[in-house]
């Protein structure tokens, strides 16, 4: 972190003009400075549109051309998606933008007036002040095919939460006209469980069939798998059913919309994954990341859509830290605490690492082993999640070394030697 700073701080010469920039839905204020902090101008405001921008531009290029500088570096708050427009034109443009965390405006806005007053001429200049003292990151600002598949990405998120949003409407009504229903089926969009659902949903269109006419049903879409024992037991439940009776019409027909919305929704996801697999396979590192097995094409596609290209990065250890798993030591004096992740990344990235992690100890025979070894060791045994965060980072390790070199995945080069000995050992 202090290397990364300092890095940042060679950045900023007597020849920068630091512009910090408070972002708003509609209108922006920007504040101007120099390397040490003296404001080189009155605060100035721009709308959020093409000529607002184009001001802008001009308004820092008079600065620069009367101040003699010869390099611009303006700053801003993640406000929401309110930035982007104004992020991307700037890059257009040949302007770098950097970004600062909102917390630590919010936690440095009394260090120059020692007053709690919040306004956007304040947080522009308090923006400046941080990228100043070289307080900022690079944004992620994907271009060409890592801006689709991070846009597919971020649309298969939102169609999942419909899916759940539509299900979990389903469940209601089914809780209220026929709760028996899971004691017949435990998956609610099975084929015999949604033809029931479309053709005899509520205890009362059950009671008037016989099983054979149920049975004959649930066969135009299974052909095995399920026969009269289960006809009997939906009729039992049916018969026993506590269900409300009022307002069935009504209720089929909400039931008739919400099938309509899932069937619709997963129809769209699958066209989606296939689109986000035809784009993963465009990149460099398509076909090393998606032999690893247990890695499928939405694992990679949230992967690449939250890192973007693999070539920014020097190091491994730069996606641990941008996923919040890099350890933090909470120590004081003689007290020595527990060593955790900082939680400070992106939290989707780090989540999709963990649900990946899961599924690769379940499946995949090394990932296996080495949670058995971490889990089973002799010496500090590590507890079920604070493995499966171990092996977090090893696989974003076996990631970034794939995608760096061109390489698919070598079940012995995966472990190391080291690794293998220790194994071997255990064993």
């Amino acid at each position: 972190m202090k290397s990364e700073q300092a890095l940042r701080l060679s950045q900023i010469t007597e020849k920068t003009l630091i512009v910090g920039v408070d972002i708003a839905k509609n209108t922006h204020w920007a504040r101007c400075q120099d390397f040490r902090g003296v404001p080189l101008s009155k605060p100035f405001r721009f709308d959020n549109t093409k000529s607002g921008i184009q001001s802008l531009e001009l308004w820092i290029k008079k600065i620069m051309q009367g101040q003699q500088f010869e390099n611009v570096l303006v700053g801003m708050e993640p406000t929401a998606h309110y930035w982007k427009n104004l992020g991307y034109s700037l890059k257009k443009s040949g302007i770098r933008v950097v970004m600062v965390n909102t917390s630590h405006v919010h936690k440095s806005k009394e260090l120059d007036d020692n007053s709690p007053t919040k306004n956007d001429q304040k947080d522009a200049r308090v923006i400046a002040q941080l990228v100043k003292d070289g307080r900022y990151s690079e944004p992620n600002m994907p271009t060409g095919i890592w801006a689709e598949i991070r846009n597919l990405y971020t649309c298969r998120d939102q169609m999942m939460r419909k899916i759940d949003r539509t299900k979990k409407g389903i469940q209601n009504l089914l809780d209220r006209y026929f709760p028996e229903y899971y004691s017949v089926f435990r998956k609610l969009n099975g084929k015999a469980s949604w033809a029931t659902l479309k053709n005899f949903p509520f205890p009362e269109d059950i009671r008037r069939l016989t099983i054979e006419e149920i049975v004959k049903v649930w066969r135009k879409t299974i052909l095995r798998g399920l026969g009269k024992k289960r006809a009997e037991k939906l009729i039992r439940a049916a018969n026993n059913s506590i269900g409300i009776t009022e307002g069935l019409d009504s209720a089929r027909w909400e039931l008739d919309g919400l099938m309509e919305e899932w069937d619709h929704y997963d129809k769209r996801l699958n066209e989606l994954e296939l689109k986000l697999e035809e784009y993963i396979m465009e990149t460099p590192y398509g076909s090393s990341l998606l032999s690893v097995p247990g890695i499928g094409p939405v694992t990679v596609g949230g992967f690449l859509a939250e890192t973007g290209d693999l070539k920014k990065y020097q190091h491994s250890r730069q996606i641990q830290k941008l996923a919040g798993l890099n350890l933090k030591e909470n120590s004081s004096g003689n007290r020595r605490g527990m060593t955790t992740i900082s939680k400070r990344g992106r939290p989707k990235l780090r989540a999709l690492l963990y649900k990946a992690s899961m599924l690769l100890v379940a499946n995949n025979p090394e990932f296996k082993a080495l949670h058995h070894h971490f889990t089973h060791r002799s010496v500090r045994p590590l507890k079920g999640k604070q493995s499966l965060t171990a092996i977090c980072i090893k696989l974003i390790r076996v990631l970034f070394t794939l995608g760096k070199k061109s390489i698919s995945y070598i079940p012995e080069k995966m472990l190391g030697e080291f690794r293998l000995n220790q194994l071997s050992l255990a064993a």
